[in-house]
């Protein structure tokens, strides 16, 4: 489902190519969403894609990664295709990305950073079931 998605905003995007042009491209767009670079931990990145107007990234990586967040000792897995719409300070109706709770993989569809809240940044599953952590955890 998500190669469609990325299908369809392949027109108009800022497509980058290679590991570290992509960790780079992905760290610079985070950083002007005002969100911790560091929420996403990948290896081996393929393609990072970004569509400005439409508002929406996808990541393409080699193989499926699943990253420790040592701070919070909170296990994410991150599928060979990572996609969000953004706006500043939030990505939304995320795909490949879950995280695990107990023994339950739930995934992940919001992360936010409230206004209200500076230096907290909530997570969201599909479940409803949300969590805020601080920014710090998530930083390089």
């Amino acid at each position: 489902m998500a190669t469609q998605i990325i299908r369809n905003h392949r027109e108009g995007a800022n497509i980058t190519k290679g590991d570290s042009d992509c960790k780079k491209k992905s760290l610079q767009v985070l950083q002007e969403l005002g969100l911790p670079k560091g929420l996403f931990p990948l290896e081996n990145i393929e393609e990072f894609g970004y569509h400005q107007n439409a508002g929406f990234i996808w990541l393409v990586q080699k193989k499926k990664v699943e990253h420790t967040f040592k701070k919070i000792k909170q296990v994410v897995s991150y599928a060979l295709e990572v996609t969000a719409f953004v706006e500043k300070g939030k990505l939304k109706k995320i795909t490949g990305v879950k995280t695990k709770e107990l023994l339950l993989w739930l995934s992940v569809v919001e992360v936010y950073i409230e206004e209200a809240s500076k230096g907290k940044v909530t997570f969201k599953t599909g479940t409803g079931l949300s969590e805020s952590f601080n920014a710090s955890a998530f930083e390089i």
